[in-house]
């Protein structure tokens, strides 16, 4: 497997600040605004936003859930082993708030549609939003796009793109990791 560097942790502070001040620029002093981190994946980005909004930007009293989705899922019930669930976590009122979804990494875009069915779960929202660091731009299953986005990156279907965080893994950095044809055939 080779590992190629997409972000370091100095880039990834960049698209953060840049991603913070949009939404900013689109949501004022958050009073009716939500973010909603999509687990597991999406919380770290979500918390990291969140922390920052309030410190540098001194914007107070921001609203942050987290969304399980494993049982909105359409492949839920397709694998032999048992899939362990996340915790959904939403202490407030979604019913007529703006909710930005917030997610690592935007691939197929099945993930977000079971996010759009379970947040109804807890109201209707006036408008949904989508946050990603990375959109995996060719990779698309349904017609989902984010409004706001990190960095877009064109990975084929052996590729992976892999978010690294500061306080999981060590480090703040995104990664394309990909399986080569060769290597492929040697592991099996």
């Amino acid at each position: 497997m080779s590992q190629k560097i997409l972000l370091n942790a100095k880039e990834v502070n960049i698209i953060l600040h840049r991603l913070a001040c949009q939404l900013i620029e689109n949501h004022l002093d958050f009073s009716d605004t939500i973010l909603i981190g999509i687990q597991p994946r999406g919380t770290m980005l979500a918390q990291r936003l969140k922390l920052l909004l309030e410190q540098e930007y001194k914007i107070q009293d921001i609203a942050l859930g987290f969304l399980d989705i494993t049982f909105f899922r359409d492949d839920f019930r397709r694998t032999q082993k048992p899939i362990e669930a996340n915790r959904t976590q939403i202490d407030f009122v979604v019913e007529d708030k703006k909710v930005i979804f917030i997610d690592d990494v935007l691939y197929t875009g099945r993930s977000i549609r079971s996010a759009l069915t379970a947040i109804q779960s807890f109201g209707r929202p006036s408008s949904i939003e989508l946050l990603v660091l990375v959109d995996r731009r060719f990779s698309r299953h349904l017609p989902i796009q984010p409004d706001y986005r990190g960095r877009q990156v064109d990975a084929i279907n052996n590729e992976k793109v892999k978010v690294s965080w500061q306080e999981q893994e060590g480090e703040d950095a995104v990664y394309l990791e990909s399986t080569t044809n060769f290597q492929k055939a040697s592991n099996e």
